[in-house]
């Protein structure tokens, strides 16, 4: 079953419109609170004002003198009662006898409430809550005092609770109204925020960001090359962790100027020009890399804000190629090793179908006894199968050419250490055998030596040929690489350059002496322990 993962947009909204229909909801809670505490207040206040205002009336006062106060009373009263919007006004004696009412039937009778002792009585000004004839009402009630000082009756000016409710409910209305308009903008600004997020996001949910994010993550630590993210101001906001071993950089690089780790950075030329730079190479940490450097552009387009380096160690890239090579190499000498043979077993069945076979037999004594002594030298005395193996392809590729390829019956190799790898083997043995064949290819009495031993503590490799030798200001350009002493159109000078970064990688040294007409001889020296071994150099 899928998960509903919800839109950006439904969160937005949703958060925006709870937030906003709580405070509306709070704040009319408040308001209806607070506005009938106030309007209950204003009523009250206004009830008072007019109970002393009548009260206090000389009509009033002295319409209780005559023998009917209420022909006086109620016409003023009722008057005062329409202008000043109050349910009712009543004028009692001091027996609580109505001298006027809203409904004139109930002149004459005693007032409702029970709440006239502290005017009557104290003689006291105060507003009370008591429900009458009416109904339910907030009142204000005044003692009425004559000419004497002495109370002679009271006055009750009252609003009934039902009209301040209906007044409370008009205000509410209003308020709710605005409440309204207010939830309405804020849905309409909650679509546009969420469409300008969503614009910025590029039109991705946050959990396919989140996604993107940890898919980044993985990508980036996975791959083997180095990639480093600055923005437009320098500043480094990622960098994978083959980067930090290439670098040898630990700790937080945040915050951190990129000039700070590569001082040589050249990030700085990609953002002004914009312009990618592919394939470049450099020097970091010792170490030459092969760096790709592409800017990253705003959304329109045109201002570069940042730029993204990749870049892979070049040994490495170096050293996989080598090894494709030198293994194809290496695979083409078996087979001249097997062409040979095929060869020698046509002739032999030749001459055992001509019937010659004396000369078969000799021709088998012959190859036996020169298998016989090579294989001695190459399985009792060199135990080691990767040498083995390459020494076999090369007397067979010497066998081809014509090339007498010998061993030196003096040799001895006993297992190789781990670190000398069959790819290293092939690139520095593998090499300096061919180099010597094709220095020998063509003259007359063409020969080719091979000598090992691993006495003492570093293992030796010596290849003589009698070729036509090198000239001694070119022997120390051997090694350079893109140099040869050959001609011809197919590039040349990888080899001798390969043989030396292999050698200097396992900690050995190579020696050359070489004279013109006299041949020449590489001498490598490999050390047996990978920490100590020779000075990297040539001799």
């Amino acid at each position: 079953m899928r998960l509903f993962k919800m839109s950006l947009q439904t969160k937005i909204l949703g958060l925006v419109l709870s937030l906003v229909f709580l405070i509306i909801v709070l704040l009319t809670a408040s308001f209806t609170y607070m506005e009938g505490e106030q309007i209950e207040e204003q009523k009250g206040q206004l009830a008072l004002q007019i109970s002393k205002t009548i009260s206090t009336m000389p009509t009033i006062i002295n319409a209780f003198n005559t023998d009917d106060p209420s022909k006086i009373i109620q016409p003023i009263v009722e008057k005062i009662r329409k202008k000043t919007g109050a349910e009712f006004i009543v004028v009692g004696n001091k027996q609580s006898i109505r001298y006027s009412h809203p409904n004139p039937k109930r002149i004459g009778h005693k007032m409702v409430g029970g709440d006239n002792y502290r005017a009557l009585v104290l003689g006291k000004s105060y507003i009370s809550k008591a429900k009458g004839s009416l109904g339910t009402s907030l009142r204000g009630k005044s003692a009425i005092f004559n000419h004497n000082g002495q109370i002679v009756g009271i006055v009750s000016v009252g609003f009934l609770f039902e009209d301040i409710k209906v007044q409370i409910i008009k205000n509410i209305i209003k308020v709710s109204l605005i409440s309204l308009a207010v939830l309405i903008i804020s849905i309409f600004g909650s679509i546009l925020l969420a469409r300008n997020i969503r614009k910025d996001t590029m039109g991705l949910e946050p959990y396919q960001i989140a996604a993107l994010y940890k898919e980044r993550n993985a990508i980036l630590h996975s791959v083997k090359e180095g990639i480093i993210a600055v923005d437009k101001n320098g500043v480094i906001t990622m960098m994978n962790q083959t980067a930090k071993h290439l670098l040898n950089f630990s700790g937080d690089f945040h915050n951190k100027k990129v000039e700070e780790i590569l001082p040589t950075t050249r990030l700085y030329e990609v953002l002004q020009t914009g312009e990618p730079q592919a394939d470049k190479e450099m020097v970091l940490k010792n170490k030459t890399v092969i760096v790709n450097r592409t800017p990253i552009f705003d959304k329109n387009n045109k201002e570069v804000i940042g730029v993204v380096a990749s870049f892979r160690d070049k040994t490495e890239i170096e050293q996989m190629v080598n090894t494709l090579s030198e293994v194809r190499r290496y695979s083409e000498d078996l087979r001249a090793q097997t062409h040979e043979f095929t060869n020698k077993l046509y002739v032999l069945s030749g001459l055992i179908q001509l019937g010659e076979y004396e000369q078969a037999m000799n021709m088998i004594q012959d190859e036996t006894a020169a298998l016989k002594f090579q294989n001695r030298i190459l399985f009792d005395q060199i135990k080691d199968v990767k040498v083995q193996a390459i020494l076999l392809g090369k007397l067979g590729k010497a066998s081809e050419k014509k090339i007498r390829f010998d061993i030196d019956s003096n040799s001895s190799l006993q297992s190789l250490p781990k670190q000398m790898t069959l790819s290293h083997l092939i690139i520095i043995i593998g090499n300096l055998i061919d180099n010597a064949f094709e220095a020998v290819a063509g003259t007359k009495d063409a020969c080719v030596n091979f000598f090992t031993t691993d006495l003492g503590q570093d293992i030796i490799f010596e290849i003589t040929d009698n070729g036509a030798g090198i000239n001694e200001e070119d022997i120390s350009l051997l090694f350079n690489r893109g140099f040869s002493t050959k001609s011809g159109h197919e590039p040349r000078g990888f080899g001798l350059a390969n043989v030396k970064e292999a050698i200097n990688e396992l900690g050995g040294c190579i020696e050359v002496q070489s004279k013109i007409g006299e041949g020449s001889i590489f001498i490598v020296y490999l050390p047996k322990d990978s920490k100590g071994g020779l000075n990297n150099g040539t001799g």
